[in-house]
């Protein structure tokens, strides 16, 4: 096959990913990120846990629609920056394994994250995905702080384009993995949303972490 018919071919795939309804995407989401619980939780203090007055409301989103920047073009992430628990990660891009669950990124490196190629880049119309590991075998991974995070504090997120979409927390809560509301988390709010992900909740040696932390954030500023 030719290299203009094979990039003919990814370019295709791309506008069906871009395509793909929300309500499939979010069942696989929802199944592979149960998957990202690869270390081993047995540390001497556990990953914060969000706290309750830190939970979204949907008052809070809808009252910034007229606030919010004009939805950005689509450019791919590069690296994400949440000040508040010193995270500073380059982004690599994940989609969809063999089984059809999201990829996470590789568990060694513990200053991964990774954007969901199937989901809208950050900045553009619709919800923006990143997700990474809360720990490894060795220690606290990239988002192990976010349990942590209140509402005001940003996520910046740099793209290729050399542009950075910063984004408003407007909620941090976690989620039992076998009632995650993926209506909820991923459908879009019909402006600029970003989602992070990671494991948390309960630990057990059988099943890792039993459920997910979920930041809601909106575009707030386009640097």
């Amino acid at each position: 096959m030719s290299a203009s018919e094979l990039s003919e071919l990814a370019e295709e795939e791309e506008r069906r990913k871009r395509r793909a309804p929300w309500g499939v995407i979010a069942l696989v989401l929802l199944t592979g990120l149960a998957l990202i619980r690869n270390g081993s939780g047995e540390f001497d203090i556990g990953p914060p846990q969000p706290a309750s007055a830190a939970a979204a409301d949907s008052g809070s989103a809808a009252g910034a629609l007229h606030r919010a920047p004009a939805p950005m073009p689509f450019s791919v992430a590069d690296r994400v920056r949440i000040p508040a628990i010193q995270v500073d990660a380059p982004l690599m891009p994940v989609g969809l394994d063999a089984d059809g669950w999201v990829d996470a990124p590789p568990p060694e490196d513990p200053n991964l994250a990774g954007w969901f190629t199937g989901a809208v880049a950050p900045g553009e119309k619709g919800t923006a995905v990143v997700v990474g590991h809360v720990d490894n075998l060795s220690g606290p991974a990239v988002f192990y702080g976010l349990g942590a995070l209140k509402k005001g504090n940003h996520v910046e997120v740099r793209r290729e384009d050399g542009k950075t979409a910063v984004f408003e927390i407007y909620g941090v809560e976690v989620f039992a993995k076998n009632d995650f509301p993926g209506d909820r988390v991923y459908a879009s709010k019909g402006s600029p949303e970003l989602r992070v992900i990671t494991c948390g909740g309960g630990f057990s040696k059988q099943n890792g972490y039993n459920g997910n932390v979920v930041v809601f954030a909106r575009l707030a500023e386009v640097r």
